[in-house]
């Protein structure tokens, strides 16, 4: 599993434009990107030339963003950066340390087209990560409701060979403390593993009080990344 980790996890999106989510996905040459209502993050190989770039920037269109996600390839000089964040890859390892349990609660729901601009709401108070209004259809999203508003979900987003990541963890602040994250990363991980899959997340390096529930759940870091957005001129 380790060779598979090496090959696949350090380019989650390239890996899953190419395969299961290329469906979804855009491409000229050997760049790639996820429709525009999907999500924004858009992939180049491992060594990539002018030609390259020069088709991400006809794929994408003057002026847009090139949201690179954690690849470190270095674009034109001409290509402003509009963001750079420091963060971390984490993986729940197959056989390791013992997990805190997630607790009981409200139930688990699974969401859907239906729930999308609750999800959009959530979203926008919480500010989880990108997510736009097809967002959902990357993979299972699960949600906990309480008196029947959406006030915490988390779900499957990057699917490269033999991986699903876990994104969108969020909680409305007056939900939080309850251990409804902990419980919603808990069934989506136990969900990848019972499809014969691993889970993995990313998270940024200043969200510490994430990174230390993960690692409760038994996740631990396998890399540091780097964020990165540029302005195509």
């Amino acid at each position: 599993m380790a060779n598979l980790a090496t090959t696949t996890l350090d380019d989650p999106v390239g890996e899953s434009l190419r395969g299961h989510h290329a469906h979804l996905a855009r491409r000229i040459g050997r760049t790639g990107t996820y429709l525009p209502e999907v999500a924004g993050f858009c992939a180049v190989p491992a060594d990539p030339g002018p030609q390259d770039w020069s088709d991400l920037a006809r794929l994408l269109g003057r002026g847009e963003l090139a949201d690179l996600f954690s690849c470190p390839a270095q674009p034109p000089p001409d290509w402003e950066e509009v963001f750079s964040l420091a963060g971390r890859q984490l993986v729940r390892p197959e056989t390791g340390p013992d997990r805190a349990p997630a607790g009981t609660g409200p139930e688990i729901v699974e969401l859907g087209t239906h729930d999308v601009a609750e999800m959009l709401d959530l979203v926008a108070r919480t500010r989880p990560g990108p997510f736009r209004p097809r967002t959902h259809e990357l993979g299972t999203y699960l949600g906990i409701r309480h008196r029947g508003t959406l006030v915490a979900m988390a779900g499957q987003r990057l699917r490269p060979p033999g991986w699903t990541e876990i994104s969108a963890v969020c909680t409305a602040p007056e939900a939080r403390g309850l251990g409804y994250a902990a419980r919603l990363v808990d069934t989506l991980a136990e969900r990848i593993t019972a499809h014969g899959e691993r889970p993995f997340l990313h998270v940024a390096e200043t969200n510490t009080g994430a990174i230390a529930l993960y690692e409760r759940l038994g996740f631990r870091t396998r890399k540091h990344v780097t964020f990165r957005g540029f302005r195509i001129p």
